[in-house]
């Protein structure tokens, strides 16, 4: 095997309020991953931006442990491989750090197989190692993805979003494991907890297809996830209020957290409610006594694809 694969994955946000391990965005915010075979015995292992100083050098690495499945996967002996990655989206941030990981690994890797594989069986081995399909799905797809089990198998929807979708996304200095997130969700709910998110889940989706931003508010509200998740991250619950008061037209926990999403829908270039909506998020967290970090961002509509 001779050759250079480089391939650029987007960050993603999950949930969305009431989507709960069903639905997901991809973002304007990327790990590249450029994968060759070594050239000697031993795989090498360069990693620049985040997580730089705590990421594995060795097979460990997620990416390589998702090109050795894939090669396995095939039925093949996977070679030693030389990976160089430049990070972007931050470790345990509820941005997708490992599902960009393991669809980077999975989509430079198959380029490598005489019979490569189609997307939709990657989709399956990403959510095979990762097992969040609302997160490696739209690193693989981009734009929005909404994700069921079907038996044995996953279903998987792109969604067509109105244009002019804005996102801030705050990071505040914390993290939260996702077993942490897992472990203080509650193993049965309500039905009229159900029910509740049930229609916003379905009015978010209308909402974001026809970019009628006034139902964004309650459209994003959720009884499932955020207001277990909410109380370990301090200020949390404060910037997703904060968020809607100061303009933005919905606000969720991206993934299982720390971070929090806001989104509304710039029609006018007159539109000033980024900083706004920026100072509020940051003034949430910094009454909790967190710093955090604002990112501006925009919707991924390529998904993993090589870079340019």
């Amino acid at each position: 095997m001779e050759g250079t694969v480089k391939v650029r994955v987007p960050a993603t946000s999950a949930n969305l309020g009431p989507g709960f391990d069903s639905m997901g965005l991809a973002l304007q915010l990327y790990n590249e991953l450029t994968l060759a075979v070594a050239a000697g015995p031993q795989p090498v292992v360069e990693i620049t931006g985040e997580g730089a100083g705590v990421l594995p050098r060795d097979r460990s690495h997620l990416s390589l442990v998702a090109a050795d499945a894939l090669f396995k996967r095939a039925g093949q002996a996977s070679p030693p491989w030389e990976l160089l990655q430049h990070n972007c989206i931050p470790l345990a941030s509820g941005l997708g750090s490992s599902a960009a990981a393991i669809v980077g690994g999975l989509f430079a890797a198959n380029s490598f197989l005489p019979r490569p594989f189609s997307r939709e069986q990657l989709l399956e081995l990403a959510i095979d190692l990762e097992g969040h399909p609302d997160n490696v799905a739209p690193a693989l797809y981009g734009g929005m993805v909404i994700c069921c089990r079907d038996g044995e198998r996953w279903r998987t929807l792109q969604v067509p979003l109105s244009g002019g979708l804005r996102l801030l996304v705050a990071l505040p200095d914390l993290t939260l494991s996702t077993g942490e997130a897992r472990r203080v969700l509650p193993e049965q709910v309500s039905r009229e907890d159900a029910v509740f998110n049930l229609g916003r889940a379905a009015a978010l989706v209308a909402a974001l297809m026809t970019g009628a931003e006034n139902p964004l508010t309650w459209a994003t509200e959720d009884r499932l996830h955020q207001p277990h998740r909410c109380p370990l991250i301090p200020g949390a619950a404060a910037a997703l209020a904060a968020a809607r008061q100061a303009g933005a037209g919905g606000a969720a926990l991206s993934g299982a957290g720390p971070a929090v999403i806001a989104f509304w829908f710039q029609r006018e270039a007159t539109d000033q409610r980024a900083g706004k909506i920026a100072a509020a998020l940051q003034g949430a967290f910094s009454g909790a006594g967190i710093g955090c970090r604002i990112i501006s961002t925009s919707l991924d509509r390529r998904g993993a694809a090589p870079p340019g």
